[in-house]
């Protein structure tokens, strides 16, 4: 695996010396890469293909070694996940540091982890034991990182959806749900305190999807109409994400706290879905993303927070197969596990299809072809003499 870790690498600096590579602009959004799925790249391919996409900041839901070695130098920013399961544990700082210490410190500096996000949309559920472990393992994991000299270097959050908000419009009279007050406002004065995002699962989608005949297509889609004005601060909203996104702050306001930073860790569109899934199409899918980027490309901020541009974490790389629920879920991909855009969004990037020729009686592969399928040429890595274990003595 080592081996091809390297090659890798060397076929990125290739492609970079080429006269013929295709350049393409920085992307000014994250990627979230999840993995529940049978039939995904490896990790190393993945990097390839994130790379030539220009992709620098990627989120994950656990701390997989195997991703984090295969970015490895990669100036890939990582926000990395500890799951639900772990909070109980993490409350105690000698099992939170012991985290850190096996999941963490083995992978830097050589990969940049940035952020852990401590559960997943924990207080949009109704499991009240984990909503009070939620602030306290935070900390704790924040205090190991501390006690570890890392926590200027990796900051400490969790992501909600926003079943959290008990009202939502107009956004300047967004609020939290009352039975949900007693968890946030202490969570609010933790990120203030450490100067931690808080992370928002933003969808629109799923606003249009339930109710197709109420809410206009082209405003969830980011496409001209007559949007809405908000009739506390009259002012104009042309799209559902910026009208969400400042109802969350000012929810964040109402608890006194204008200090904290919102994010969008989650945001997207499905490009199938079940018979009653209204308005999950690759069509509307592409409208959405394709827009959204080019929305993002501005660097612009919300009605209520002009001077403050959206970060936004797009939902997601992969078609992932094994996820449950609605049809949906398995379709929120940018690409299909092959490499293959699942719709025209204006870039593109490359997975690496490898085929090796192995001559096991000299034990070693005497061709890498590197097919990148896409590109309007070829390239071709010629001889590559890499010792590989086929069971046979080496000497």
């Amino acid at each position: 695996m080592a081996s091809y870790t390297v090659l890798f690498k060397i076929i990125l600096v290739l492609l970079s010396l080429s006269d013929s590579a295709v350049h393409v602009l920085s992307l000014s959004f994250g990627i979230n890469y999840g993995q529940i799925a049978n039939n995904l790249p490896s990790p190393s391919r993945v990097s390839v293909l994130l790379q030539t996409l220009n992709v620098s900041r990627v989120k994950l839901y656990d701390a997989d070694p195997n991703v984090l070695q295969a970015f490895s130098n990669s100036q890939v920013d990582f926000i990395i996940g500890l799951g639900s399961e772990n909070l109980q544990n993490m409350k105690d700082p000698l099992k939170a540091q012991a985290w850190i210490q096996q999941h963490v410190q083995p992978h830097l500096p050589q990969t940049k982890i940035t952020c852990i996000t401590v559960g997943n949309e924990i207080l949009g559920g109704n499991d009240t034991q984990l909503m009070s472990n939620l602030l306290p393992a935070m900390q704790s994991v924040h205090g190991a990182l501390v006690d570890l000299g890392l926590s200027k270097q990796v900051t400490v959050t969790t992501a909600h959806s926003l079943n959290i908000l008990g009202n939502s419009y107009p956004p300047s009279s967004g609020s939290f749900r009352q039975d949900l007050a007693q968890y946030i406002q202490p969570i609010l004065s933790f990120h203030a305190q450490v100067n931690s995002p808080f992370l928002i699962n933003a969808y629109p989608y799923f606003a249009y999807k339930d109710n197709p005949g109420e809410v206009p297509l082209e405003y969830v889609l980011f496409q001209p109409n007559s949007g809405m004005v908000d009739s506390v601060t009259n002012l104009h909203y042309d799209n559902m994400l910026d009208a969400q996104i400042d109802a969350v702050y000012a929810a964040i306001k109402a608890m006194g706290h204008t200090d904290v930073e919102v994010r969008i860790s989650e945001t997207g569109w499905p490009s199938k879905g079940d018979p009653n899934e209204a308005g999950a199409t690759p069509e509307n899918a592409g409208l959405y993303n394709g827009n959204l980027m080019r929305k993002l490309e501005e660097r612009k901020g919300t009605p209520a927070k002009p001077s403050v541009p959206i970060d936004i974490y797009v939902f997601a790389l992969f078609n992932e197969d094994l996820k449950p629920g609605p049809a949906s879920e398995r379709n929120y991909g940018l690409y299909y596990p092959d490499g293959t855009p699942v719709y025209d969004i204006g870039f593109k990037g490359y997975l690496p299809q490898l085929t090796f020729t192995a001559d096991s009686n000299k034990n070693n592969v005497s061709l890498v072809h590197l097919q990148l399928s896409d590109l309007s040429y070829c390239v071709l890595i010629i001889i590559c003499l890499m010792p590989l274990n086929f069971g046979l003595d080496p000497k």
